[in-house]
């Protein structure tokens, strides 16, 4: 016996495709998309500053992001969490939670610490849900040997129980150290600048969409 498609669940279907098809004609799904740039070290000598200048002004040179940048050294969040955080915590708080909350997606920086990511990133993650749900989160890495892919690969599980998507494309810096000159350009960046365009595109793709999609239907609805 051959099954059929009910008809109320094909005009259900039918509808979210309309629907979704007039959110992608929409002012809001054509404005640019706020990218939150999270700087995920706070180390004495790190090397982070220097990776993120250059991310940044990739993410820069694109008409379609727009970029907040989270440096984890500019906040003190302690890893205690608290359901009533503190005055002082509360004001640290207030240095990165709205802009984690008006980004439309993220791009991580991390370094690898003991074959993983820094604590400090560990707990912006940990302070924060909402901010993170139905939204792409691209990865960037450097180290050593390994350009920090242990990092990321210990932080796709973490953000995909926040509701996040990570972006299968990562840019990673191995033996960064020696990649950079001493004013901060990267001396050989052709395959670099290659993968950061495909990160990123990616990263537009998935933020426009999930936009376009939680204007129809909030997430989770």
């Amino acid at each position: 016996m051959t099954e059929t498609t009910a008809p109320s669940a094909v005009i259900e279907s039918a509808s979210a495709v309309t629907e979704f098809a007039s959110a992608a004609d929409s002012e809001s799904a054509a404005a640019p998309l706020r990218v939150a740039v999270v700087i995920g070290s706070n180390r004495e000598g790190r090397f982070g500053p220097v990776v993120a200048e250059w991310l940044l002004a990739r993410v820069r040179e694109r008409t379609d992001l727009v970029v907040d940048v989270v440096d984890l050294a500019d906040a003190d969040l302690p890893t205690s969490l608290s359901f009533n955080p503190s005055d002082a915590v509360s004001a640290e708080l207030a240095k990165v939670t709205p802009k984690l909350a008006a980004a439309d997606a993220f791009i991580v920086l991390t370094p690898e610490y003991n074959h993983s990511y820094p604590a400090s990133l560990k707990s912006l993650i940990d302070w924060h849900g909402a901010e993170w749900q139905a939204k792409p989160v691209a990865l960037v890495s450097y180290g050593g040997l390994s350009g920090g892919l242990r990092a990321v690969e210990h932080l796709r599980p973490v953000l995909a129980e926040l509701h996040a998507v990570t972006i299968r494309d990562t840019v990673s810096f191995h033996n960064a150290g020696a990649l950079f000159d001493a004013e901060g350009n990267h001396q050989d960046p052709a395959g670099a600048d290659a993968a950061a365009k495909t990160m990123l595109d990616q990263l537009a793709w998935w933020a426009w969409a999930l936009r376009s999609a939680k204007e129809v239907r909030p997430y989770g609805s």
